[in-house]
């Protein structure tokens, strides 16, 4: 998957700063978007373990926040100016000014972390765009999502959002997308499910008799984004025919709702009903 970073953004998100070179690439760019410097010595063995995890967040962020390397024993005013008592020192400025700051080679999901707080999710608001699009617009909340994943390819709310929308249609990349969901996800046992729909969304067109007609309308349904007509369907297969597909319908039913979410309208419903046809 491309990274949607162009070469020249990921060469800018790091920078080496120095004394004559401060105040243009920290003070001044600050005003407009977070620099975090990164205090460090070739000698000090913690640099060298944080510095590439910072340098490859900087450039994963496509611009969002840049660092600034500054090297202490070449640039001891800076140092003594920040009042560095040990390194790696690394602090966030805004706007002219320390908002945040830490000592030490944290992990890097400590890191991860630390800079949710200190650098705005440009991402945050086209995630909250393509969420609202998918209902009415899921050609274009493909789309968002893909552009966030371009900036952001561990972006698991995108990951999984993408995935499920494919699948949904019936794109054999959706699949494939939902099998990246880390095990460790809040959307992984969602995206198992995700991985159940394949059987329903790849049902034939073609029309047929009785519930395996049925089925394939359900079929269409889903893949048309109709998922209250699909519903529908399935729910009366299961009522009326646990043997076709083995038990088909009743397996298709539960992972549409697992993917659509308990947060959609239709699912608190659906369940009730589905427990009121098996008990």
């Amino acid at each position: 998957m491309a990274t949607g970073v162009s070469a020249t953004t990921a060469q800018s998100a790091v920078l080496e700063v120095t004394e004559a070179t401060f105040e243009r690439e920290v003070l001044q760019r600050s005003q407009t978007t977070p620099v975090v410097i990164d205090f460090w010595a070739p000698w000090c063995g913690p640099c060298r373990a944080l510095g590439p995890t910072l340098e490859r967040l900087a450039r994963e962020a496509g611009g969002t926040w840049v660092l600034a390397k500054i090297n202490v024993d070449e640039n001891p005013r800076l140092a003594q100016m920040f009042r560095v008592q040990g390194i790696p020192a690394v602090k966030a400025v805004y706007q002219g000014k320390i908002v945040d700051e830490f000592t030490g080679a944290l992990p890097e999901s400590q890191v991860r972390a630390w800079l949710k707080r200190v650098a705005p999710d440009r991402n945050a608001d086209l995630l909250a765009m393509a969420q609202a699009l998918e209902a009415t617009n899921p050609a274009e909340a493909i789309a968002r999502y893909r552009l966030i994943l371009g900036q952001d390819p561990k972006n698991e709310t995108a990951l999984f959002n993408l995935g499920r929308l494919l699948a949904l249609r019936g794109d054999p990349e959706g699949i494939v997308t939902l099998k990246q969901v880390p095990a460790s996800s809040s959307f992984s046992s969602r995206a198992t499910a995700g991985l159940a729909i394949a059987d329903l969304v790849n049902a034939p067109a073609e029309p047929a008799e009785g519930s395996e007609g049925l089925y394939r309308q359900a079929a269409a349904a889903v893949r048309a984004g109709d998922y209250a007509t699909a519903i529908e369907h399935l729910l009366t297969i299961v009522g009326r025919d646990r043997a076709l597909r083995d038990d088909g319908a009743r397996k298709a039913l539960l992972a549409l709702l697992a993917l659509l979410g308990d947060e959609n309208p239709l699912v608190g419903p659906a369940r009730r009903r589905l427990a009121n046809l098996l008990f």
